[in-house]
């Protein structure tokens, strides 16, 4: 297990450093692009070599990447040329509101999607199952947009109960994330819930669970003792590569909230064309991309003896 461990993070290192490479080549190969930005389109010539020489960007091109990748280890991303502050005292709290958004979609979206798909794969045919079937096909189907603006209509507009942004620009306001958590959960519950469903019911049909019952083991035993685990593997692995969809994939509902989070931190640096912040938003967003694919398949080899036993044996 350790070795397979070590494996999946090398290889997770290595994606890093060739997403970096080509990162820094893409925003950084260009110098007069780059002192273009950062002096601003009516800079002529002269000024942006001069800045290029005082900044070192005449540097060879490997030599420079070598001292960005150091800088980035240690958290110094550079200067934004939009905010005129570093890139580290915007993307650390930006990152923190997300997590706060994250950790309350996951807090919901979790028990309430494994719950009701356990108990529709349980009864697979049943009313539920049904139910089931078209609430997360027609949640799911709806992109954010279009259910932020249903539900501030509704919520906002008609009944008044809620703030229709969530900028917390009086101080923390928990009902000012009663929307965008709404938004998230129901976007992303119907597929896990869906997930959960058809693992359930193929467990509940395999051989090992129909011996048990015909053993005459308690319903509840063979449920909890039984399918429940195995029928979680699945879904588990989706739960964790959700990761990244809710780091950068909230771009819509954060913009639409005026939500000071991460992604509506790399909207403004995308717009803007501020280069260093795109590069550190851009970096944390693969990381958590490649972490979660290894927390995923690690968690997946531990939950699953078959493959565990395969790939040691392999």
């Amino acid at each position: 297990m350790l070795k397979l461990a070590l494996r999946r993070f090398g290889a997770m290192v290595l994606i890093m450093a060739v997403v970096s490479f080509l990162l820094f080549l893409i925003f950084e190969s260009d110098k007069l692009a780059v002192a273009g930005k950062v002096l601003g389109p009516y800079s002529s010539i002269e000024q942006r070599e001069l800045w290029l020489e005082k900044e070192g960007y005449n540097r060879p091109f490997l030599v420079r990447y070598g001292e960005w990748v150091a800088d980035a280890l240690r958290g110094d991303f550079g200067q934004s040329i939009r905010f005129k502050a570093p890139v580290s005292d915007l993307l650390w709290p930006r990152l923190a509101n997300t997590a706060i958004l994250a950790g309350l979609v996951f807090a919901l979206m979790i028990p309430l999607s494994l719950t009701l798909g356990v108990l529709a794969g349980m009864r697979e045919g049943s009313l539920l199952d049904r139910l089931l079937s078209f609430l997360s096909i027609g949640t799911t189907s709806i992109p954010e947009f279009a259910s932020a603006a249903f539900l501030v209509a509704l919520f906002v507009f008609e009944l008044r109960w809620l703030p229709g942004t969530s900028s917390m620009t009086g101080g923390f306001d928990w009902r000012q994330l009663v929307l965008p958590v709404a938004v998230l959960v129901l976007y992303d519950f119907g597929y896990v819930a869906r997930m959960t469903r058809a693992s359930m019911a193929e467990v509940m049909t395999s051989p090992y669970i129909r011996t048990a019952v015909l053993k005459g083991l308690p319903r509840h035993r063979v449920i909890l003792g039984h399918a429940l685990r195995n029928a979680l593997i699945a879904p588990f692995t989706v739960i964790v590569l959700q990761l990244n969809w809710l780091l950068s994939g909230v771009i819509v509902v954060e913009v639409f909230f005026a939500y000071k989070g991460f992604g509506a931190l790399l909207y403004e640096a995308a717009m803007f064309g501020d280069i260093y912040l795109i590069e550190a938003c851009t970096m944390v967003a693969v990381f958590v991309a490649v972490f979660s694919q290894f927390l995923s398949d690690v968690g997946y080899t531990l939950l699953n003896p078959r493959i565990r036993f395969a790939r040691e044996g392999g």
